[in-house]
């Protein structure tokens, strides 16, 4: 059933309901600029519906009834005065058929001294679009031609007052050296301004039109215009950013984080950041620099589920320490900075569904084992995009404000120092301590009374909830689905271990340079050297922290792990974490290295020696032996013993006693010799046979 002012659509036209009377629908089509109410039967229309050749179709000038015309302004006058000669027209209903419209419409141009042409015209405005009084607005929109191409012999635009010159009309060429400027120098992340592209326009239009004189060269205003109707305005911000910054800072943000989880635990995020503050050694001695610091993050109730503060640069080890934090209890962490809590306070304890990090620390083999055993789905941020991590990234400042205002030693905008200035890394105060305290605190003050305004609710959330974020934490667990799996504390620690491969030698199970060995490792027998082949392609996970254990795998893909410790041989490490190891082995390489330099030195000047020496000899050795062959052998025992005789006598004589000093009384224990001397065993012991 038709209603007034219903658009259809009859084969090619679009016909506006003006009235409904009886049998009778009286319409006009909306497009023809020549059109007048017709009259047809609702038979008719009943049969064009069945036959399907009559349907609805959208109202082009429906947003007419929607548009604020402002009291006072032109558009409104004249949409009034409009109104105003047409009114008497439209109280008339045979205003709508062809009889009696033109006598109305005669004697309502006497009356007014309108014409009858413009009467007509605002009558068919005025049903065409709507038969409401906006109908009646002028068409300002359209004035001008806004964003279409002006063609025109004659410069356009305002004439020169200032400026010498009258300028020269921008025809098709110049256009096709504006495009190749822009795309060339200003649409991409280059940087140039426009200025600097309308200095390399200039450089190209007077190669190509030398008689044109300088001060009617194409104007910079002639160039942005061209630049602000061709190109798009969506596509000027996108063309002139950096692909990554476009992503990460200025794309359009429709969508929504918390929208794409499920509940509590659904997604965790991690990433990490150098804290902007220089901290004292635990003497408080030395600047140390400044600390790293992990996050992890609930994406569904913002809370931190667990955090890292150390030295180490950011890597899957220290991931892996935040993360270890994040599934376990941690009333004990909290007890050992001096904040007593409860389960209930940091309820986040368990497996999340799935994790979201940097490509760089959680790709790779290590990682593989918290997907297989424990079934955690390891999500990787694009590079460059720190927006895919949005509310981590914002925790950093927000965690990172709660000490700048106060602490000293806090980096700021630059190192340069002013004349008389301070350098802030001097003014470090914190220990490592009690910057960890200090994060701790803000953590433990965020999961529990920060109000996040910013939080899109969902539908089913209570609006008498206060939104912190263990308030909806408490409430996903209960009415949502929760997502934390238990798991074996001490099982999980080891899965999520880094992972580093072992080798078997003589020595026991080599891992880092170090030795290790287990009860279960001896009793394999994998360490026996009985010559058989040994295995191959062994893993151990190893605690950062700790170098006296490591955990072998001795079956590929299977959880069983032995605890193997330092063997003697390695005693050296005991007491160190892995850190220390790999310190002391660097310094350990590099005092090698520095000695292997002053021994390949001295290796060189023996060498040297040696061969000078042999030379030296060559030279000396007779030629013709005054004894024969046989004589020469003969005579070595003898020749020996001559030999040993004039050394002997060169020692006695070069080791006799000053004569100038007083003789010590000897005593002797078993008796004086006969001879004065001692037993001489030399030639039994050592005589050759020859």
């Amino acid at each position: 059933m038709l209603r007034i002012n219903d658009v259809v659509q009859l084969e090619e036209e679009r016909y506006r309901v003006l009235t409904i009377s009886g049998k009778f629908v009286i319409w006009i089509d909306i497009n023809s600029a020549k059109a007048f109410p017709k009259v047809v039967t609702t038979s008719n229309v009943d049969q064009w519906m069945l036959d399907e050749a009559l349907r609805r179709a959208d109202d082009p000038f429906s947003y007419l009834a929607s548009v604020s015309v402002h009291q006072g302004t032109k558009a409104q006058k004249i949409r009034d005065e409009r109104h105003q000669l047409i009114a008497p027209l439209l109280a008339d209903e045979e205003i709508y058929y062809r009889s009696g419209r033109g006598q109305l419409v005669q004697a309502r141009s006497d009356l007014t001294g309108t014409p009858r042409k413009t009467l007509y015209k605002h009558l068919r405005q005025y049903w065409q679009r709507g038969a409401i009084p906006n109908a009646l607005l002028p068409d300002y929109s359209r004035s001008g031609g806004k964003g279409q191409k002006k063609t025109s012999k004659k410069k356009l635009g305002r004439p020169r007052k200032a400026a010498p010159g009258t300028g020269i009309t921008v025809d098709q060429s110049i256009e096709r050296m504006f495009r190749i400027v822009l795309d060339r120098h200003y649409v991409n992340d280059k940087g140039h301004s426009m200025p600097y592209v309308h200095r390399r326009f200039i450089d190209m239009f007077e190669v190509g039109n030398p008689n044109v004189s300088r001060e009617d060269y194409p104007t910079i205003i002639q160039l942005r215009y061209f630049y602000e109707r061709e190109y798009k305005k969506a596509d000027r911000i996108r063309l002139r950013a950096n692909r990554i910054s476009y992503q990460k800072d200025v794309r359009p943000l429709i969508g929504s984080a918390t929208a794409g989880v499920p509940g509590p635990g659904s997604r965790y995020e991690i990433d990490a950041t150098i804290a902007d503050i220089y901290l004292l050694s635990a003497d408080r001695q030395n600047v140390i620099g400044r600390p790293t610091l992990y996050v992890v993050v609930d994406v569904f109730s913002r809370m931190v589920t667990g955090f890292y503060v150390g030295l180490e640069n950011p890597s899957y080890v220290t991931a892996m320490r935040a993360l270890i934090t994040a599934v376990s209890e941690k009333t004990e962490l909290c007890g050992r900075y001096g904040f007593e809590i409860t389960t209930d306070q940091w309820p986040t304890v368990g497996i999340p569904d799935a994790i979201l990090a940097d490509r760089g620390e959680l790709l790779g083999h290590q990682i593989e084992s918290l997907e297989k055993a424990f079934g955690v789905r390891i999500e990787n941020t694009p590079p460059y995009r720190g927006d895919a991590k949005g509310i981590v990234e914002r925790y950093f400042r927000t965690l990172q404000a709660e000490f700048k205002p106060f602490a000293p030693g806090v980096v700021t905008g630059s190192r340069i120092r002013k004349q008389g200035g301070k350098d802030y890394r001097l003014d470090a105060t914190l220990t490592l301590d009690d910057f960890t305290r200090i994060m701790l605190a803000s953590i433990l003050h965020r999961n529990q009374y920060a109000v996040l305004p910013k939080y899109d609710r969902d539908a089913d959330m209570p609006n008498d909830m206060a939104l912190t974020p263990l308030n909806i934490w408490n409430w996903g667990i209960q009415y949502r689905t929760g997502r934390l799996r238990n798991a074996s504390e001490e099982a999980l620690r080891i899965a999520m271990l880094p992972r580093q491969k072992a080798y078997l030698s003589d020595l026991g199970v080599s891992c880092f340079g170090a030795y290790y060995t287990s009860k279960e490792l001896l009793a394999s027998g994998w360490l026996h050297r009985n010559g058989d082949r040994r295995v191959t392609n062994l893993y151990a996970a190893y605690d950062p922290a700790v170098a006296d254990c490591i955990y072998l795998f001795p079956e590929e893909g299977s959880p069983e792990y032995w605890v193997c410790s330092l063997t003697d041989r390695s005693r050296q490490y005991r007491g160190k974490s892995i850190w220390e190891l790999w310190a002391s082995q660097e310094q350990q390489r590099q005092a090698t290295s520095a000695a292997k330099v002053a021994e390949t030195t001295s290796k060189r000047n023996l060498e040297n020696l040696v061969s000078q020496t042999i030379k030296d000899a060559e030279r000396s050795r007779p030629t013709v032996f005054k004894q024969s062959k046989a004589e020469a052998v003969r005579g070595i025992r003898d020749n020996r013993k001559l030999e040993r005789d004039a050394q002997r006598a060169e020692q006695t004589k070069a080791r006799q006693p000053d004569r100038s000093k007083p003789k010590s009384e000897v005593t002797y224990l078993h008796g004086k010799p006969d001879d004065g001397g001692f037993p001489d065993f030399i030639d039994e012991l050592f005589g050759d046979d020859e």
